[in-house]
């Protein structure tokens, strides 16, 4: 039987994978330290395979706390501890969002804003002890604050939303991640992979169809640029991402993302809704 550690177990995500698992420790931040070296040790001991999302991620608060941020996302005592079996969960953050085209996963990094940088020192330090990295982006599941839980309740409390049309990416059930990382973790696969849900869209697109799935009007939100929403942090226009290296795994890519979101809606965002047919 597999001993799994998930790390930062009180997150979205984290609580996907026990709920996937059954069986697993997953520590929350106070339970387990990943900056202190003896509890690192102790925890990664008995364990099979390690999964670390823990992670800080506040991108706009990075930007003037970097160092606090880089003790936590670049996890150079777990990556120690663990060494190949540590599978550590990065970001499209750290490319620099240019272009048109889904970054494939050997494509040159070069992060716009302090998180970014933060991610790809741990992505560095993880691959250096043999672990492996899964980069993944726009994340929405029923464990935690999110996008899609933000939209709906804004449906019920303005006439009219503003959401940004200019940043291009892949929504994300979290679920669907969790089931990928059981796979990805029992292929024996090792480097660095895309997890993302498959297709793309923009925020506004995804807010849209989050008003489609309540039986609101779509056209009750209005699309806006990153400009006219500045943010502490920039943010990427481009964090769609390809996924090239799951061949090597023998794994499909992840589904397109309107069928996961309507899987998402009918089974844990809002199961007293009717759930309306994917387009």
């Amino acid at each position: 039987m597999t001993r799994w550690l998930v790390t930062g177990g009180g997150g979205m995500l984290a609580k996907d994978l026990a709920s996937v698992l059954g069986e697993v420790w997953a520590p929350t931040r106070a339970e387990l330290d990943i900056t202190d070296e003896a509890q690192v040790t102790e925890a990664v001991r008995e364990a099979d395979v390690v999964v670390n999302c823990a992670a800080w991620t506040a991108v706009d608060d990075a930007e003037t706390h970097e160092e606090e941020a880089l003790r936590i996302n670049a996890p150079v005592l777990l990556a120690k501890a663990a060494g190949r079996r540590l599978i550590h969960l990065s970001t499209d953050y750290v490319f620099s969002g240019e272009g048109t085209d889904p970054w494939p996963e050997d494509a040159p990094t070069a992060p716009v804003n302090a998180y970014g940088r933060t991610k790809l020192a741990g992505e560095r330090a993880v691959l250096s002890h043999g672990g492996t990295v899964v980069r993944t982006a726009w994340l929405y599941g029923a464990h935690g604050p999110n996008f899609v839980a933000t939209m709906t309740r804004l449906e019920q409390s303005h006439e009219v939303v503003n959401v940004v049309a200019d940043q291009h990416g892949q929504p994300t059930w979290t679920r669907d991640l969790a089931r990928r990382i059981v796979d990805l973790a029992g292929s024996g696969a090792r480097g660095v992979f895309h997890a993302t849900n498959s297709g793309a869209t923009t925020w506004h697109g995804l807010a849209r169809e989050v008003f489609r799935l309540l039986g609101a009007d779509p056209e009750r939100v209005r699309p806006i640029t990153s400009a006219e929403f500045p943010r502490p942090a920039p943010r990427p226009k481009n964090s769609v991402l390809a996924h090239g290296a799951w061949g090597s795994a023998g794994l499909k890519p992840m589904r397109d993302w309107r069928e996961a979101l309507h899987d998402a809606w009918a089974m844990e965002l809002s199961p007293g809704l009717s759930r309306p047919e994917p387009r």
